[in-house]
């Protein structure tokens, strides 16, 4: 009996999860640290502990998957790019928790905060130590490709691939500061180049990328399709974070509502809502927008705001526009790519749209 898609989404995950333990197990030994070193270990444990305490793993999921549209055959080298992926994610974490200035991630308390923590009189050596621990984890996710049992083709392919993606996604970053500052408002043209460069290259792209590599495939020579299947899922994707920040239920999302009221970001859902009040309404948008001690009544009654305009509904409209458009992307590789992998991919943008969290 085929596995069902879900089965295997979870099947990926756990043996992933073993893995990635197992790896942090063995780094110690691998570190070229001197004895006398204490940071160092206990800045390995920080990163182990924020890397195992949660996440989808997703872009692990979109690797097999790529690979499996070459061959139901087993692949090697999709464990160390695995291992690339998610070391690139776990340095994004620390890097965003720190610009963010997060107290918590996954639950437990992020890089940054553990850092300040045992640091209390030292707040530059806590900010250093963070930076540099978001460094480390970036230096490992190509280390670990450079270190695959791989052909040295693959190898430096595969660096190229992860290389560019952190490139990309450190311009995302920096276009994600830069749309908080823009006057007027951006509009969604430049949203969207924010969530391509910050989340989908690097989220969807990449591990596309590297599966079909890993798989003996060429992606370059269908690289025009996969970047817009990429972007098109990273936008919905976004456009769902957007939504889930402002409409979202806490029970589900797991933290309050109106994060990005609060700091101030131009999301999809606060953008929308902007272009759509004026008067009054907007008078109180704009007083919550950037207020940290922001109460939940007001992001309450901004929410009822929001909804009184259909800002809701036209966001959750429009994200789910973008979902057919990269299913129909998909769609177009039924006959040259193995047709249960299609049938996935051909899913995962409906359901990033259907997620609650």
């Amino acid at each position: 009996m085929t596995e069902q898609p879900l089965d295997r989404v979870a099947r990926i995950e756990r043996r992933f999860n073993r893995l990635f333990a197992e790896y942090f197990d063995t780094l110690g030994a691998t570190l070229d640290a001197p004895s006398f070193s204490r940071f160092t270990p206990d800045c390995v444990g920080l990163l182990r502990d924020l890397s195992l305490r949660g996440g989808k793993r997703m872009r692990v999921v979109l690797l097999h998957e790529a690979a499996r549209l070459v061959t139901a055959e087993p692949v090697e080298g999709l464990d160390s790019a695995a291992l690339s992926l998610e070391l690139l994610q776990t340095h994004g974490l620390v890097h965003d928790d720190l610009i963010d200035d997060s107290a918590t991630r996954r639950g437990g308390p992020t890089t940054y905060y553990a850092y300040r923590e045992r640091f209390p009189a030292h707040p530059r050596t806590a900010l250093g130590l963070t930076v540099l621990a978001g460094d480390l984890a970036l230096a490992l996710s190509l280390r670990v490709l450079l270190d695959a049992g791989l052909p040295v083709g693959v190898r430096q392919a595969m660096v190229e691939v992860q290389t560019r993606a952190a490139a990309d996604t450190f311009v995302g970053q920096i276009l994600d500061l830069e749309r908080d500052f823009a006057d007027p408002v951006p509009d969604t043209e430049a949203l969207h180049d924010v969530a391509d460069h910050k989340t989908a290259r690097y989220s969807v792209l990449a591990p596309m990328r590297l599966g079909l590599l890993a798989a003996g495939a060429e992606p370059d020579a269908h690289e025009d399709e996969l970047r817009r299947y990429a972007r098109l899922v990273g936008i919905c994707g976004q456009m769902r974070d957007d939504w889930l920040d402002l409409f979202g239920a806490e029970e589900n999302t797991g933290k309050p509502a109106g994060g990005d009221l609060r700091e101030g970001r131009r999301s999809y859902a606060v953008t929308r809502l902007l272009a759509a009040v004026t008067g009054p309404e907007r008078v109180t948008v704009e007083a919550a927008l950037g207020d940290r001690s922001c109460p939940p009544q007001t992001v309450a009654e901004i929410r009822d705001i929001a909804e009184r305009h259909g800002v809701d509904a036209l966001l959750e409209a429009d994200m789910r526009g973008h979902a057919e458009a990269a299913r129909r992307v998909a769609e177009g590789w039924r006959g040259r790519w193995r047709a249960e992998a299609v049938d996935f991919f051909a899913r995962v943008p409906l359901w990033s749209v259907e997620r609650t969290a």
